[in-house]
This record gives structure tokens, C-alpha cells and sequence, in this order.
């Protein structure tokens, strides 16, 4: 991972890219990586935006110009796909129609406290690891678990023998299908 700086402007997005949003807050102190936030680029009538699932705000869309303002050099801007190694398989149309699904749904609370639980130093020698991935559908996702869903909808999960529900951005950072292009600034 580079610590190239480009401004927005010279960034090219793409339908289905990956916003990875560096440490901060409450959720970042118990990450595995320098991200604690993600979201999925959309493209709407040539305008980058933001579709996200936010702690203390649920599923939403905004102008990544907007978060970059808002989170100077602190959003990782990853190409999906970059390789066209999932070329026939990935569908970033139908990874963006999932993601903006979530738009106006609670933020994932209850699977944010479960991944927690099983960080747990006790706890995590008694419990299996979740490879499966079906969505229970009871509760809201997380940022990164409707990220990987909407993967999954799109036709690749970014993050094979882990359940979506208990995928986190350091996940996606180390996933094969997304590869780093820049880091955001205004």
C-alpha cells in the first residue's frame, strides 16, 4: 500500500469501487487494520458517490467529494476487479443496486457486537469460524458486511471462507479482488 496523495479530479472511479476510510472513533479500536469505515462507489450521472451503511446514520448515499472534504487524506480509493481476473463474473451494476438497497436501513449494530464478541480473548477459543455465507437477513448489516454482499450479489465474494457477516475493512484492504489506486484529498 502506497501513501500516494491524488486529488479527486485526477482519481478514475468505476461503478463498484471500494472506499476504505482510515481509524477513527469508537469502531476503529477494536479493527485489525488502519480502516475502520467503508463504502461502495456509485456512479450517478457521472458523480462519484458514496453508498455506505454508517454507524449512527444507517444505510445512506453521498457525494464522495463530500466525505473527502469531510475526511482529507483519510479515504483509500481500491479499484474492483482491477486485474480482470473475475472478468464474466463481476457485475458492478448489480454490487451498486445491492448496496443502494440498504439506503434507509438501521446500521448493523447487533453483527457489530457479535464480530466484537468473538474478538473476545475466551470467547474465540470456544466458537467456529462462519464460512458460510447466508445472510440471517433478521438484522441490518455493517459497513463491510454489506460491502461483502454486495460483492457476493455482483458475482465474487472479495473475501472466500468468510462469512460476509463477520467480514471487516481490513478484510477487504487484504481481499485479491480490490487493489489500492490512490488516496483521497480535496
Amino acid at each position: 500500500m502506497g501513501t500516494e496523495l491524488r486529488a479527486i479530479p485526477e482519481a478514475t472511479f468505476h461503478d463498484g469501487d471500494l472506499l476504505l476510510f482510515r481509524r477513527w472513533g469508537f469502531i476503529s479500536a477494536a479493527g485489525r487494520s488502519e480502516y475502520s469505515h467503508c463504502g461502495k462507489v456509485g456512479l450517478w450521472h457521472g458523480t462519484p458517490m458514496c453508498v455506505e451503511v454508517r454507524e449512527g446514520v444507517g444505510g445512506r448515499a453521498v457525494t464522495v467529494e463530500s466525505q473527502v472534504a469531510k475526511y482529507p487524506g483519510r479515504i483509500d480509493l481500491f479499484t474492483a476487479n482491477a486485474s480482470n481476473r473475475w472478468q464474466g463474473t463481476w457485475n458492478a451494476d448489480r454490487a451498486v443496486e445491492e448496496m443502494i438497497s440498504f439506503c434507509g436501513q438501521p446500521y448493523g449494530w447487533w453483527h457489530v457486537f457479535l464480530v466484537g464478541l468473538r474478538h473476545a480473548p475466551v470467547v474465540r477459543w470456544f466458537v467456529k469460524p462462519l464460512t458460510s455465507d447466508v445472510h440471517p437477513g433478521c438484522h441490518a448489516p455493517f459497513c463491510s458486511e454489506a460491502i461483502a454482499l454486495a460483492a457476493q450479489i455482483g458475482g465474487v465474494d472479495p473475501v472466500p471462507h468468510l462469512a460476509a457477516r463477520l467480514t471487516e475493512p481490513a478484510d477487504l484492504a487484504r481481499s485479491p479482488f480490490y487493489e489500492y489506486q490512490c488516496t483521497l484529498v480535496p
